[in-house]
């Protein structure tokens, strides 16, 4: 899931060596996501009014629920 959120983030920066994930566990078995980016690079992931961000956050939940867990993504 962290790789998958990984090449998503990176394909959408202009430094990609700046992404990086963390993930820790939250409550009541959520796995909970942090995406950090270079300072410039924010705007790009998460556009306009948002939408970036929410399609973003909509392809891992739907990874997550093949693999039966309960997912949420953070941009830091």
């Amino acid at each position: 899931m962290e790789q998958l959120l990984s090449s998503i983030a990176k394909g959408l920066v202009e430094d990609p060596d700046s992404v990086v994930v963390t993930s820790e566990e939250g409550e009541e078995g959520v796995i909970v996501f942090h995406l950090h980016v270079a300072e410039p690079d924010m705007g790009r992931v998460i556009g306009k009014q948002g939408r970036i961000a929410k399609a973003i956050r909509v392809v891992m939940r739907a990874a997550a629920t093949r693999n039966n867990q309960k997912v949420m993504v953070e941009i830091d």
